[in-house]
Formats: C-alpha cells, structure tokens, sequence
C-alpha cells in the first residue's frame, strides 16, 4: 500500500482533497456529541454520589444494584469510552503515522474496549449478583 505524503502546499490549496471526509465527519460529530451526553450523565452521576456520601458498602450496592440506575451507568460506561477513544486518537493522529500510528489506534481501541467491558461488568455483577 503507497502512502501519498501530504506537502504544504496541497494543504494551503483548497482544491486538493486528502483524508477521508466522511470518516473525519463522523468522528467530529461523535465526539460532540458523546461529549454532550457525557455533560447530561455527570448531572446522574453527582446525584448518585451525593446521595451514596458517607453510606456503607450495602447501600451503595442497593442503589447500584437497581436495574435501572445499572442501565444508565453501563450506557454512561460505554459512551465514556467511545468519547475515551475518540479523544485519545486526537492526541496520537498528532504524534504517530505509518505502521506505528495503525499499532497506537489498535491498543488505543483495545485499551478502551478492556476498561468498556470491565466496567460495564462490574456495574452488572452488582445489578445481577450484589
């Protein structure tokens, strides 16, 4: 596979497209929006933890517990993580190209895919089984 090399001037010339339009489109439009739903969640998550403050273990695991608090802190886990990836691929589409940049974006989405599930199933051990 040939990697075409962007110069300055094919940046600076507006008639010239490199990239790929729909896919930076999309994460554009991921990003906001995860963000803005991250910012909705956060007003949940201070009342959990305001309401959880100085309760023992058994509280907190009967709040947590509850089907319904679990669903929106598993969605609130898996939205973090996407937003997790797609702001740490912002970072490192600065710093990495070529094969290093492909190996940095697979542990990138593997890291945030581990931290996805491990935290949705914790959440979910608590629901299910205390």
């Amino acid at each position: 596979m040939r990697e075409t090399i962007i110069t300055r001037d094919m940046v600076a010339n507006p008639k010239t497209h490199y990239g790929d339009a729909k896919a930076s489109t999309r994460h554009f439009v991921t990003q906001r929006v995860t963000g803005l739903v991250n910012v909705v969640f956060l007003g949940f998550l201070l009342f959990i933890v305001v309401r959880l403050a100085g309760q023992d273990r058994a509280d907190m695991v009967a709040v947590i517990g509850n089907p319904i608090v679990g669903i929106i802190f598993s969605v609130l886990i898996a939205v973090v993580a996407v937003h997790m990836r797609n702001g740490m691929r912002d970072t490192l589409e600065d710093y990495f190209s070529g094969r290093m940049y492909r190996l940095v974006m697979l542990l990138n989405t593997l890291f945030c895919l581990i931290v996805g599930f491990v935290a949705i199933g914790s959440v979910l051990k608590i629901v299910f089984w205390g």
